[in-house]
């Protein structure tokens, strides 16, 4: 079993900063590319960036220059560092990770608000 236990979010104004962070524990072994996603009431879930054990990114145009993702393997966390956000960014942002045999894990998901 792995489980993804979130961090951060909260309330901030528009051109501000938060960080999340997301833990991996259980059968982390199993575990090599992490990330985060985020969906808005009533749309699909939708990726922002996505960070490989080797620190290769994958990430959205949306966030690009604003949002920064890096991983921490020794304490098995990505952070995700959003700069400049927008009220666009308003949405619950989950952690994900893909395990073996196309299991793909979770975190419960954390609300980011940007508003004055």
């Amino acid at each position: 079993q792995v489980q993804l236990v979130e961090s951060g979010g909260g309330l901030v104004q528009p051109g501000g900063s938060l960080g999340l962070s997301c833990t991996v524990s259980g059968d982390t072994f199993t575990i090599y590319n992490m990330g985060w996603y985020r969906q808005a009431p009533g749309k699909e879930r939708d990726v922002v960036a996505t960070i490989n054990i080797s620190g290769n990114l994958v990430e959205d145009d949306s966030v690009k220059g604003r949002f920064t993702l890096s991983r921490d393997n020794t304490r098995r966390t990505v952070f995700l560092q959003m700069n400049n956000l927008k009220p666009a960014d308003t949405v619950v942002y989950f952690c994900y990770a893909p395990g073996l045999y196309g299991s793909q894990y979770w975190g419960k998901g954390t609300a980011v608000t940007v508003a004055h």
